[in-house]
């Protein structure tokens, strides 16, 4: 029988059991990956009963997971490929500080997974892709406001609804074809215009002429602090955070072998991959090949005072968003493929802060955070979830711009992978092996 998400919860009343890696036999369950997908995963799988240590080089939460843009875009059913991305490019990569870049030097190494995405927006992947990311967000949406719930969390949401905006009729028109689609499931909106977009959000340049008002859209307080929120709540649980970088990983059928940055080994039953922008590499040492690339997105996080953002605002002709935090108002998005080793080019987010003081006149830009983050993303906007090659290992990465999003639905799917029960949705879209 299928198990929901409240089943297989541990009562807090019952006295935990000494781990397997307390017994001196490994550990039972291994998560590589403290970012949102990892936590997520390690709750629901602590929730179960299991003993789960999460491993992690930086700190959980304290990466990409960080500075997202604070959206649980639940509505975002649309995969990049089929957003116009891909007539948009020539235009995007002419200007060096446009929603698209690609650093020449690294368009060589790019071009096979360029080559895959341009595929994957062939219409007739169209209507199957809607349907899988439509069905992934039902059970996005579901997972997460049970599991806001149970972790106490519920106040950090957001229920403010987002504003779209466009700057000419012809832009506007654009996005009919796609606001189309997402009628077809059952997705609320509005086209609104002139008075009703100024009572929307003060204070707006008069350059936008059109605007979609999504009122089931969402965001959070401030994404790092959510996720360190629900790993409160799975150390509770009794699951454990060690902070150490993994070289490599082996597995066979006892299990998996996770080498450390230091030469020490630890072993599991069951070992989770969801390392983000790094996970296609572990997955290398099992004999899988997935192209993933890293889209490097930025952002400035000025001070709370900088401007009364009401909700989140979208600019999708320039691809970035201006998103109210509680700790602060962040202006940030676009998309440079440009790997993990390069450095990051701010100049980008500096563009992005001087168009939000263009479409905010009264914003105040002063005493702004910059910041840069790896959101990992495959060519058909998919993320990875399934079993690997190699036996006892799972992935769960890939996410691209909804890590947050369908964070806690693929931890329930991770859940019951690992429990050997049927998952609520159809995996095959996701598998490792489709590419």
């Amino acid at each position: 029988m299928q198990q929901n998400s409240e089943e297989g919860r541990r009562p807090s009343s019952v006295l935990r059991a000494p781990s397997p890696r307390e017994r001196g036999e490994g550990e039972d369950i291994a998560i590589i990956g403290g970012g949102i997908i990892g936590i997520c995963a390690a709750t629901l799988l602590s929730e179960a009963g299991r003993s789960v240590t999460v491993f992690d080089r930086s700190g959980i939460c304290e990466e990409t997971s960080s500075g997202n843009a604070a959206a649980f875009a639940f509505t975002d059913v649309l995969p990049l490929a089929h957003k116009g991305m891909v007539k948009q490019l020539p235009k995007w990569l002419a200007d060096p500080l446009g929603p698209l870049t690609i650093p020449p030097a690294y368009l060589p190494k790019l071009l096979p997974w360029l080559i895959r995405f341009w595929r994957a927006g062939a219409p007739k992947h169209y209507q199957a892709s809607l349907a899988t990311q439509a069905g992934m967000m039902r059970l996005a949406e579901a997972e997460w406001m049970g599991l806001l719930d149970r972790s106490g969390t519920r106040p950090m949401l957001h229920e403010d609804g987002s504003l779209e905006l466009y700057e000419s009729e012809a832009e506007f028109r654009a996005s009919l074809s796609g606001w189309a689609a997402r009628k077809r499931f059952g997705i609320g909106f509005r086209h609104v215009e002139g008075e009703e977009i100024a009572a929307l959000q003060p204070g707006l340049a008069p350059r936008f002429v059109k605007g979609t008002f999504v009122p089931g859209w969402k965001t959070v307080a401030d994404p790092k602090l959510l996720g360190k929120a629900v790993w409160a709540y799975a150390e509770k649980l009794g699951a454990r955070f060690e902070h150490a970088r993994v070289e490599r990983i082996e597995a066979d059928a006892r299990g998996a072998t996770i080498v450390l940055a230091d030469g020490t080994r630890r072993t599991a039953k069951k070992l989770v991959i969801a390392a983000g922008a790094w996970s296609h590499l572990l997955a290398r040492n099992l004999g899988d090949r997935i192209p993933l690339e890293a889209e490097r997105g930025y952002n400035t996080t000025l001070p709370v005072s900088a401007f009364d953002v009401k909700r989140q605002l979208i600019f999708s002709g320039h691809g970035f968003v201006i998103t109210p935090l509680e700790t602060g108002v962040r202006v940030g998005g676009a998309v440079e493929l440009g790997g993990i080793d390069r450095p990051p080019n701010f100049a980008r987010s500096k563009a992005m802060l001087e168009k939000a003081k263009r479409f905010l006149p009264g914003l105040d830009p002063s005493g702004g955070r910059e910041w840069m983050g790896y959101r990992p993303s495959l060519p058909d906007s998919l993320p990875v979830i399934g079993a690997a090659r190699a036996p006892n290992v799972f992935y769960a990465f890939g996410h691209g711009h909804l890590g947050l999003t369908q964070a806690a639905a693929t931890g329930r799917l991770i859940r019951d992978l690992v429990l050997g029960q049927t998952p609520p949705i159809d995996l095959i879209p996701f598998r490792a092996q489709r590419f």
